[in-house]
């Protein structure tokens, strides 16, 4: 398929050349046209009211306070779209930024995870440099595509902290380039366009970030003067961005709610292709819980990296990890003698370990992962049992 996507963009790419070559102009001629004729802002905010009806997709809470989360999730998605399609865009001069953070969310944004991305190019080579620090687990890893695109995000190049070689006072540097370059090399490709860093915490309120910092290796020290080109695409990059992606998010929601209160195996070519990590087994699903219902989830953990559970609402935001306790992790959880634990998703606190706090959601979206594990074979599905919340009080 991505053959195939890359194979139809290249036949348009020509033909689009052949009519400039026709009309006379260049593709700046084009860039400065839209810009000055304010084509390129009107374009821009016909995506934005695009991407609102998303909200109104079959299957979506219509109630007041889940369209009001999805208008502030659109909000995110603005701010988050213009940061790295226009304010941090140049692949000559990439920047590391945390596209996805505590007050921008999507597809299930993991609470014990730190994320870092940059825009690059195929068209460049660069070197990233950094300062291990104790986080648990760290990786590399380059992109293709776009979120609003066909294709999605698909892999590309991949290091893995554990073959990182770092140095005695935990500084470390990587080659990112399409050929094998040094001990640590991070493979682009011609369609390549993001590098993420995804940290992984075990208990994140002890573990410090890796310090990452990324150049291109050309020598240049700023970047280069604005130009109408970097705007227009920068803007029609947004608004793919900003529509295209609620629209992947909510489809997969919709299609939790064939399996509610259940945790089954997510499929990872999906995933895979949504830019999650091809190392994590994901069980993505669908929660709804009345006021007198809790969610009981349990499961005797596999030999695995990590592992982690997490709430979120309807559009795929993680609830609010800064002020409730709305996931658990190998690293805090408590289990039982026998190494198996117990999960305890309800709208109050029942006093037991490993509650969840659904933050006055009736319903949303949640996600199990199991990190890396010894034997893909282990992976095990959760078992999810609804009861009366009373009953978890005798």
């Amino acid at each position: 398929m991505r053959g195939l996507l890359f194979a139809f963009l290249k036949i348009s790419e020509f033909f689009r050349k052949v009519r400039l070559s026709i009309s006379g102009k260049t593709e700046d001629d084009i860039h400065d046209e839209r810009v000055v004729s304010g084509k390129s802002w009107d374009e821009f905010c016909d995506q934005l009211k695009l991407a609102g009806s998303t909200l109104h997709l079959p299957g979506t809470p219509q109630n007041p306070f889940n369209q009001a989360e999805g208008l502030r999730y659109l909000t995110r998605l603005t701010r988050a779209g213009l940061e790295a399609f226009v304010e941090y865009a140049d692949p000559a001069f990439p920047v590391f930024k945390r596209m996805v953070h505590e007050t921008v969310k999507m597809g299930a944004d993991n609470p014990d995870n730190y994320y870092f991305n940059a825009q690059i190019s195929g068209d460049f080579e660069y070197v990233i440099r950094g300062k291990r620090n104790s986080v648990h687990y760290i990786g590399f890893f380059t992109q293709n595509g776009n979120y609003g695109t066909t294709g999605g995000l698909a892999p590309c190049g991949v290091l893995e902290g554990s073959d990182l070689i770092v140095e005695e006072d935990g500084s470390f540097e990587i080659s990112v380039c399409r050929e094998r370059k040094g001990s640590n090399w991070l493979k682009i490709e011609p369609e390549t366009s993001m590098v993420m860093v995804r940290q992984t915490f075990l208990n994140r309120f002890e573990e410090t970030p890796a310090e990452v910092h990324i150049e291109n290796t050309d020598g240049r020290t700023a970047p280069s003067a604005l130009t109408p080109k970097m705007i227009d695409e920068g803007l029609k990059m947004a608004s793919m961005f900003i529509a295209g992606a609620p629209v992947l998010f909510a489809r997969w929601a919709k299609g939790f709610q064939k399996h509610p209160n259940k945790l089954p195996l997510f499929d990872p070519e999906v995933s895979n292709a949504a830019g999650g990590d091809a190392n994590i087994t994901y069980y993505h699903s669908y929660w709804s819980l009345k006021e007198d219902e809790a969610l009981v989830i349990t499961v005797m953990p596999p030999e695995c990296d990590s592992w982690n559970f997490q709430l979120n609402n309807y559009w795929m935001e993680s609830l609010d990890y800064r002020y409730f306790t709305i996931c658990v992790s190998k690293g805090n959880a408590t289990y039982e003698p026998d190494g198996s634990l117990r999960v305890i998703v309800a709208h109050q606190d029942p006093g037991l370990p490993n509650w969840i706090n659904t933050c006055e959601h009736s319903e949303g979206t949640m996600c199990w992962r199991w990190y890396r594990l010894k034997d893909q074979n282990d992976a095990v599905e959760p078992h999810c049992e609804v009861v009366k919340f009373d009953t978890l009080l005798v």
